[in-house]
């Protein structure tokens, strides 16, 4: 079943992520927890969104009603969209973070998934919950993924204002007006 493998990509995705974690440069600077409670509060409603079950919720009828063949196509939406995730992750190797953060060596990495837009990871999770949320076929899945997508671009601006701030202004800002920050091929 699509609904099945979608979650299961998911599982797969979030441990393998958290492992992950672990290959990181130290953190030299962050931009301070009171400066990420915004997207992190908008995140966290998006993903409960995301997830919730109303009491009349059954999802083989859901997988049914949307017809095979789109169901199917929506659990390999959402595979391209955490390949794309693990690209930019491998990419950018040890720059990475989960949060907000200034890194060792840290500068503007602007080839492979990060010449298509700027924030890659975020493009492929939110490729990934669209699908999740269409084939789950719920208005509140549907509102989980608008709010992911707010809390994602208040996350992506605050990231962009401290790397402007950490990196120099010029460096970010040249990089920012050739490529687009979520939506490929979008005027950046």
């Amino acid at each position: 079943m699509p609904q099945t493998v979608i979650y299961a990509l998911w599982v797969v995705w979030i441990v393998s992520w958290q492992l992950a974690a672990r290959k990181s440069d130290p953190t030299i600077k962050k931009p301070g927890a009171s400066r990420e409670t915004p997207y992190r509060v908008v995140t966290l409603l998006g993903a409960a969104a995301l997830i919730a079950r109303p009491a009349s919720y059954n999802p083989q009828v859901v997988a049914l009603g949307a017809g095979a063949v789109l169901a199917w196509t929506l659990a390999g939406v959402a595979a391209l969209g955490f390949a794309f995730t693990w690209w930019a992750r491998v990419h950018l190797g040890r720059l990475w973070s989960a949060t907000v953060t200034r890194k060792a060596d840290h500068h503007v990495v602007n080839t492979g998934p990060y010449a298509i837009v700027r924030h890659p990871i975020y493009t492929g999770i939110l490729i990934a919950m669209l699908a999740t949320a269409l084939l789950r076929g719920t208005a509140a899945a549907l509102v989980g993924v608008a709010l992911l997508l707010v809390g994602f671009y208040l996350k992506a601006r605050l990231e962009e204002s401290f790397l402007r701030s950490e990196l120099g202004e010029e460096a970010y800002s040249a990089y920012a007006r050739r490529v687009p920050m979520l939506i490929p091929f979008a005027p950046a």
